[in-house]
């Protein structure tokens, strides 16, 4: 093998290995949502479906984030209003994501979705303990430079 053959195999394995390794780095899919300018991640795969337009049907006696239920196709889910369980003003809005944590379905109702997007799992940072960060158990900057996401404990939800 000439000295040209061999350095351009050289450079080609090179390559192979930098393209390994891309591969290699280990990412989850997030679903972004808004809620009051903040940007949220919650893992994709607990995510169901994102439904607007329910009737929401009120509860007596729940604390004052649990919206009310919707009937979904024959099930009923609790809905939850992020911005009050975030301590923030609530407003009209009628998106809904529709979760599935510990078996259990509960609806999210935020201001709105944005993507679905790729996050390298060792850029999620933890959150420095604060009681306004409960919900969040890490950030991230966005790929895109878009900002920082926040990613949602979804079973953090629901506990009190």
């Amino acid at each position: 093998m000439s000295d040209e053959n061999m350095l351009f195999a050289t450079e080609e394995q090179q390559a192979n290995n930098k393209e390994q390794e891309v591969e290699e780095v280990a990412t989850r899919k997030y679903l972004t949502f808004r809620t009051d300018n903040l940007l949220f991640g919650i893992e994709a795969e607990i995510v169901m479906e994102i439904i607007t337009n329910y009737v929401v049907t009120c509860v007596p006696m729940v604390p004052s984030y649990v919206k009310g239920i919707i009937n979904l196709r024959g099930q009923i889910i609790p809905l939850l209003d992020m911005r009050q369980r975030l301590n923030i003003e609530p407003i009209d809005t009628d998106c809904i994501i529709v979760i599935n944590v510990n078996d259990v379905r509960i609806g999210i109702l935020v201001d709105a979705v944005s993507q679905i997007i790729d996050i390298p799992v060792d850029t999620i940072l933890p959150v420095p303990q604060h009681n306004a960060q409960k919900y969040v158990s890490g950030m991230c900057n966005m790929p895109d430079e878009s900002g920082t996401m926040l990613v949602l404990d979804c079973s953090l939800l629901l506990a009190d």
